[in-house]
């Protein structure tokens, strides 16, 4: 792996060099005309004769060089040690959870959220090898983590999504699509897959076409649909009874089996519908068993060879000499 630099905007202080310089020019110009203003240069001469103008300038140079060097140092000059690097064979993984109201419906116990979360978790962990990335969704969707092999933030992540996550109530399936393959790498030859988690209530009209169109680019989609087409009450957050709508009825949420096996059917994956955890995380699993699993080199835990002590070294030498070297002619005649 090439040498690098840990903080290159330490850079940005070498540009006081020029401007040092150019106030060292100012002051030796100062200098020059109060010399004159002083009036006899001969008695000027006689009273700075033991003064040595070349060891002065000498003096600058070297604090110049040692502030130099400390920029450099400041900004880190390192090598990777490419045998701290893990290489690790697998796919990239977008969980598009929907956290719409619709979620903590309790036809799946304790509710279709909780269970949902509990799955992701448990397929997190079986995919040690994997990039894992999360978006939420309900009337938009967002991404709460980027690509990344760092589980346990996935885990955690998934764990503390809720409705409250989105602002805009709904299910924009659609948008929840488009958002997870905006977390794809472009030009990234690893297998891409996105695993849409909801009840599908919606009636977005997109979700299918878009379901098409990421086909077109080689991702698959396998959907996981909770809850039951008989459909249940949600729970109202505030008044811990059965939500109603504006009309005063009861709202019930059912799941959308149809669109949720369209759209895996679309993009050649599979739909699953959570009963049992167990079986739900098999037949996801065995979706990516036999993918192409393209090598990717993990700089996460990597490790450094930092070369700052190099530049600090004559850096202190420089600054010890400009102390100690002596402003004054050796020899005064």
């Amino acid at each position: 792996m090439n040498f690098q630099y840990q903080y290159p905007e330490a850079f940005w202080l070498l540009l006081l060099v020029p401007l040092l310089l150019l106030l060292y020019g100012a002051y030796l110009l100062w200098q020059k005309r109060t010399t004159k203003r002083i009036g006899d240069e001969r008695l000027v001469a006689a009273l700075t004769k033991s003064h040595s103008i070349l060891k002065s300038r000498v003096k600058f140079l070297l604090f110049l060089f040692a502030f130099a060097l400390g920029c450099l140092a400041l900004a880190n000059p390192r090598q990777p040690d490419d045998d701290s690097a893990e290489i690790r064979k697998g796919i990239d993984v977008v969980i598009a959870l929907d956290v719409s109201n619709s979620m903590m419906a309790t036809d799946v116990s304790p509710n279709r959220l909780t269970q949902a979360q509990k799955l992701l978790t448990s397929l997190i962990d079986k995919m040690p090898n994997d990039r894992i990335a999360l978006v939420v969704f309900a009337g938009n969707a967002y991404t709460q983590m980027p690509l990344s092999t760092d589980h346990e933030a996935a885990k955690l992540f998934v764990s503390t999504a809720n409705p409250g996550t989105v602002p805009e109530q709904g299910t924009a399936v659609a948008d929840a699509l488009l958002q997870s393959n905006a977390a794809f790498e472009e030009g990234s030859q690893r297998f891409k897959t996105i695993i849409l988690v909801t009840d599908g209530e919606t009636h977005d009209e997109d979700a299918l076409p878009t379901a098409q169109e990421l086909a077109k680019k080689g991702v698959m989609v396998n959907t996981v649909g909770l809850g039951s087409p008989a459909g249940a009450t949600i729970i109202d957050t505030i008044s811990g009874g059965a939500k109603k709508d504006e009309n005063g009825v009861v709202v019930i949420s059912k799941l959308n089996e149809q669109l949720l096996q369209q759209v895996a059917e679309a993009t050649n994956g599979t739909y699953v519908h959570l009963e049992a955890i167990g079986s739900a995380l098999a037949n996801l699993l065995e979706q990516y068993k036999n993918v192409d699993k393209k090598a990717l080199v993990d700089t996460s835990g990597l490790s450094y060879e930092s070369f700052y002590w190099w530049l600090l070294l004559p850096m202190f030498l420089f600054l010890l000499f400009e102390l100690f070297l002596p402003d004054r002619k050796k020899f005064t005649q």
